[in-house]
């Protein structure tokens, strides 16, 4: 399909043409109205409501050079013809006589950048009153409303085009988070299981680090994986999802993350203090990453000496998480993007991981409809306070 049979297809889609077409019909006596696309070389019609059997129809051609409309393309002004075979300008032009019409109106289409796009025409064997009056006001209001009703023609297009993209990349997206869980992580599980295996076994020291490292490193790959995963998920599809279920043990459950965090970091103090738990409808594993990421995060940047503070307090409104630790002072620049994917500081020393972890924190947080706030100084240390409603 060509340029001009597209625009001869977006004046069809417009429902008004017609209602137009009938009302310049009526209000000059004209029995032929229509709407043209003019190039430089092409005249076709769009739109044709033909009361005088001239033989035009929609998608119908005339030889552009043959017609009056190439001077209404090349001046830009309006063309108005009460009677052609008195008209002094128009009485030996070779137009009326070849298509036999008298009277004749003809006015510029404009796009709303300016560009020209063809005329609204209205014509007929006899003659009429058109200059006198309000006929070429009413055909140049005509005109600039197909224009304006091709401009938003245009745009819906766009956006069905943008529409069928965002289908297809969210095609493209669920093929890559299946790729990703199925094909990725199956076979990460079966070393991390494996290795548990051969560890079992009564292996020599040398061989025992060695099936120690590889599992150590199969679950950082795993922990990674996770991690683009949740980021696929939250970015790009929607928002994390939640497996949502009234937990009585938070408590337990934020204690056991931070237990584990301690024996991982055998050197590092972290304390970790409740009030009596609540129940509270929430995702537990997800809230368990939040505590996970945040402790990662607090003792990644803070002194190898200094003690990391968990405090997690239950109320009736619901619940408030907060870390803290006494590394520096986050810089504003960093501050204003510490949420954001990839983020990884400004620190010379190269960091592990993607830069996922607060940026799960804060979907995770947002999925429980709950805030995170981030407060820092060289005094108070700083702070990560996750609030999470009661529902």
């Amino acid at each position: 399909m060509t340029d001009v049979d597209m625009d001869v297809a977006a004046v069809a889609r417009i429902s008004a043409v017609p209602a137009i077409l009938r009302v310049i019909g009526h209000m000059t006596g004209l029995r032929l109205a229509l709407i043209a696309r003019v190039t430089d070389d092409t005249w076709k019609a769009c739109a044709v409501l033909d009361r005088m059997d001239f033989g035009l129809e929609p998608g119908g051609t005339l030889d552009i050079a043959t017609t009056l409309c190439s001077q209404v393309r090349d001046t830009k002004e309006p063309v108005i013809i009460d009677c052609a075979s008195e008209d002094p300008t128009y009485c030996g032009h070779p137009t009326p006589k070849m298509y036999g019409f008298e009277s004749y109106v003809s006015v510029p289409i404009f796009m709303k950048n300016g560009d020209y796009f063809g005329n609204v025409c209205a014509l007929d064997s006899r003659p009429a009153r058109l200059k006198q009056g309000e006929t070429l006001t009413m055909m140049q209001l005509f005109a600039e409303l197909v224009g304006l009703q091709l401009e938003a023609e245009e745009q819906h297009q766009s956006t069905q085009v943008a529409l069928l993209d965002a289908h297809e990349t969210a095609e493209l997206r669920e093929q890559f988070i299946a790729l990703l869980g199925h094909d990725i992580r199956s076979p990460l599980s079966a070393i991390i299981s494996g290795s548990g295996l051969l560890l079992g076994r009564g292996l020599a020291a040398a061989e025992h680090k060695i099936v120690e490292r590889l599992r150590g490193s199969a679950g950082r790959i795993a922990r990674l994986v996770d991690d683009v995963l949740d980021f696929a998920r939250g970015r790009l599809g929607g928002g994390i999802p939640l497996a949502m279920a009234e937990v009585h043990d938070l408590d337990q459950v934020f204690r056991q993350i931070t237990d584990e965090a301690r024996a991982s970091h055998p050197q590092r103090t972290i304390h970790f203090r409740s009030n009596t738990a609540r129940t509270l409808r929430c995702d537990r594993d997800r809230l368990a990453q939040v505590l996970s990421n945040l402790l990662s995060n607090a003792l990644e940047h803070s002194p190898k000496d200094s003690a990391v503070d968990v405090a997690l307090t239950f109320r009736e409104s619901g619940l408030a998480l907060c870390v803290t630790n006494q590394g520096e002072p986050i810089p504003e620049e960093i501050m204003t993007r510490l949420f954001q994917p990839f983020s990884r500081g400004l620190g010379a020393r190269p960091r592990a991981g993607l830069g996922l972890g607060l940026y799960i924190v804060a979907e995770v947080v947002k999925s429980h409809e709950g805030t995170i706030e981030v407060c820092s100084s060289r005094t108070e240390g700083t702070t990560f306070v996750c609030t999470l409603p009661a529902r």
